[in-house]
């Protein structure tokens, strides 16, 4: 690894003071704050690789679907329905542990790869040869709080920036009017909270913003001006000429300038949001073709909800919007919708109905605006749920093997990777752990993750902390 000015002379020509570097190149302040850190480009515009993405929208599907239920069929499973189970069992969270509980859903193959999906997801098998799945996804957490902020940040307690903030740290945006990363608000954060959005120590601009898309109320808060538009300018003239005479007073090498430059540019993009989101949230620009095809029509309010969030999330990406994250509806359970410790047939269910025709639509909008291709789908939970009941009919948490899937952005498709025993319990075969999934969506971004750091109290800090392997297979 080079140092900050190793890094600042691979990123400036000797010819060039900083200043005029920004200005010619338009390149956002959060990539600015990695060049000063020590982020080591050496390929045009900045990137370590010629990017596979440009942005990603994460759908979190919170509480931890079920692998053998959705994406990892098992017959050797539903086999052995209601028999002991015939393998070692590690601690379960609530160690309720009962017989082999075989999917109650039958899958089939679909596409030309033929790929094999549950019945739960009637629309999204349509694009089965646009996923790729991986089977063999292990974390290292078996409780919530830890695994969600483990799957989001790389660490399983709060302190380090999320995904979403190293990508902004590491790009900068491409909309000025916009934060690069958003979280959209379906009514349930995951557990943990707002900490799995944390910026951390990378500079404040980097944080997520949450827009909540449930409450009713302000999307984002104070969106709207309180001032009259004339006085409102006038004001912010006015703070805009004292901030840059304060910044000024400091060296633009030191931690502090760049503190103070990150808090300019907070206060300039939540003052060109009061222009950009009032419009952005509002659908009355599409068609009500799409409005029905996404669900936003649907008699079902947990379905119209989500697919509003999905619709807002490819209206940000057309926008240029880096990270976008879904969060799940609230309505389907009081916290972490697919965590179904008991009843798993109709929580399931319920919980895939609501998403599957919303993501679909999604998949099929970004194909049709020629966006799928530069924009990283990524479907996953914290964790996945075990092959024997807990009780008699729910399943209680499997961080030792689950399924995630992914799309667009440089992904293979009509492809699965990795595998669990035949049980679906246990990842077997090329196993992908939560660091590998973070350093292959930087390295279809663009970035090294191994090179991608930012130093703070006297060391150096990366996403995938000293681990972490690029899926190369799962990708184009």
């Amino acid at each position: 690894m080079t140092n900050s000015n190793d890094a600042h002379r691979a990123t400036t020509s000797s010819t060039r003071t900083r200043r005029e570097w920004i200005r010619q190149t338009g390149l956002g302040l959060g990539w600015l704050a990695g060049a000063a850190r020590g982020v080591e480009v050496q390929a045009k515009d900045g990137l370590h690789f010629p990017a596979k993405a440009q942005r990603v929208i994460f759908l979190f599907m919170d509480g931890g679907p079920s692998q053998v239920d959705t994406w990892d069929p098992k017959p050797e499973l539903s086999k052995r329905h209601g028999e002991v189970f015939p393998a070692s069992i590690d601690a379960t969270q609530f160690d309720q542990n009962g017989k082999c509980l075989g999917s109650p859903f039958s899958f089939s193959k679909y596409g030309e790869s033929g790929m094999e999906i549950s019945e739960l997801f009637p629309n999204l098998s349509r694009h089965a040869d646009q996923l790729c799945v991986v089977r063999s996804m292990q974390s290292e957490f078996a409780e919530h709080s830890q695994a969600c902020m483990f799957l989001h940040t790389g660490f399983a307690a709060q302190g380090r920036p999320s995904m979403g903030a190293w990508l902004g740290y590491g790009l900068g945006s491409e909309n000025q009017q916009l934060p690069s990363y958003i979280v959209v608000h379906g009514g349930l954060l995951p557990i943990g909270g707002p900490e799995n959005f944390s910026n951390a120590f990378l500079p404040a601009v980097h944080q997520g913003a949450i827009f909540d898309t449930f409450s009713g109320g302000e999307i984002v808060r104070n969106i709207q001006p309180s001032r009259p538009v004339q006085e409102q300018k006038a004001l912010l003239k006015y703070l805009r000429g004292e901030d840059l005479r304060f910044l000024q007073g400091y060296d633009s090498t030191t931690a502090g300038y760049q503190l103070i430059e990150s808090s300019i540019r907070n206060d300039q993009t939540a003052n060109a949001m009061q222009s950009s989101v009032p419009e952005l949230v509002q659908f009355s620009d599409e068609t009500k073709e799409t409005l029905t095809r996404y669900g936003v029509d649907s008699p079902d309010p947990l379905m119209a909800q989500y697919a509003k969030e999905c619709l807002l999330a490819r209206r940000l990406v057309e926008r240029g919007v880096r990270f976008v994250e879904v969060t799940c509806v609230k309505g389907v359970r009081f916290i972490a919708p697919w965590d179904d410790h008991d009843n798993l047939q109709a929580g399931h269910r319920k919980n895939a109905k609501v998403v599957d025709q919303p993501i679909a639509a999604l998949l099929d909008d970004l194909k049709s605006r020629g966006l799928l291709e530069s924009t990283l789908v990524i479907c996953a939970g914290e964790f996945g749920r075990t092959p024997f009941a807990q009780g008699g009919n729910g399943r209680d948490h499997n961080p030792q093997g689950f399924s995630i899937w992914m799309a667009g952005g440089g992904i293979r498709g009509g492809h699965w990777h990795g595998a669990t025993d035949e049980f679906g319990y246990r990842a077997v075969e090329n196993i992908v752990s939560i660091y590998d999934l973070q350093a292959t969506v930087l390295r279809l971004m663009g970035i090294d993750h191994e090179r991608l750091t930012y130093r703070w109290g006297g060391r150096d800090y990366r996403l995938t902390d000293v681990h972490g392997r690029v899926v190369q297979e799962c990708m184009l």
